[in-house]
């Protein structure tokens, strides 16, 4: 038998911790002594100590640890539920930096308010491409809902590819669809070799821009607000309207999303 002080140390647990869990009955003592009221614990009840913590740091209220204990499950199926308690707080973090993502491309947008990026725009032609491409939806314009699609479809497009190589960087362009509702994805490669329609994907042909101002975005995606939005006020002040989908064109991709660089190419012409 361990003192509550014993136990507390061999379960790396405070003493105070140790009598709430007693009093609220989730944990308690072998043995209390009638006369002076100190309690022992028994080195197995370290089994039910580990499983209360564990529970608990997963996000089970006390209440909950309480009645899975009292179920007297299985070591597989408690395991079973901890790997599923740890994907579902997995993706909440997820979610979270999602969000942080996104407020910290807004703050970089409050930050750039009143300046003009004269110096990083450049206006220029865009060749005609052709490209083999997949389409997609997405529900709007925010990061965190267009991401997810044009990542899913770019992995299934280089597998429908085959052995064709692209020919040059990947570009992606949004449309609004009909209804307004939705925007449409394209998600695009560029490619030289012949195709006959039974590859898996669509061979577009992009039109020649003659004129298209242009901006390099470096860095995650998450953060592209800012340049997109430097870009829009440098077209509005300019005297410029845009005359077609923008494109991103992704000119280098390292493992590094941070180390990304982008150009956002938006077709102009005169207001």
């Amino acid at each position: 038998m361990f003192s509550i002080g014993d136990f507390a140390k061999h379960g790396r647990v405070s003493v105070r911790m140790l009598r709430h869990y007693d009093g609220i009955g989730l944990l308690r003592p072998a043995h209390v002594d009638p006369f002076s009221g100190y309690r022992s614990y028994a080195g197995e009840q370290l089994a039910r100590l580990n499983r209360v913590i564990a529970l608990k740091d997963l996000g089970f209220t006390l209440t909950q640890v309480q009645e899975i204990l009292d179920a007297e499950i299985g070591v597989d199926e408690l395991r079973g539920m901890l790997r599923l308690r740890r994907a579902e707080l997995e993706a909440a973090i997820a979610a979270d930096e999602t969000r942080l993502k996104a407020v910290e491309a807004r703050l970089l947008s409050i930050e750039s308010e009143g300046r003009m990026p004269s110096e990083d725009v450049v206006v220029k032609s865009l060749p005609a491409v052709r490209v083999a491409e997949l389409t997609g939806t997405a529900s709007g314009y925010v990061n965190e809902e267009i991401g997810p699609v044009v990542q899913r479809l770019y992995e299934e497009l280089f597998p429908a590819l085959g052995g064709i190589t692209p020919s040059g960087p990947l570009i992606a362009y949004y449309e609004d669809e009909p209804d307004g509702e939705r925007v449409l994805i394209h998600a695009a490669v560029p490619i030289t070799a012949e195709t006959n329609g039974t590859e898996g994907f669509s061979t577009v042909s992009l039109a020649e821009v003659p004129a298209a101002a242009t901006i390099l975005h470096r860095g995650s995606m998450k953060t592209v607000l800012s340049s997109y939005q430097a870009l829009a006020k440098w077209v509005d002040a300019h005297g410029y309207r845009a005359s077609g989908p923008a494109r991103e064109y992704y000119v280098d991709c390292p493992a590094d999303e941070d180390k990304w660089a982008t150009e956002l190419q938006q077709p102009i012409t005169k207001a």
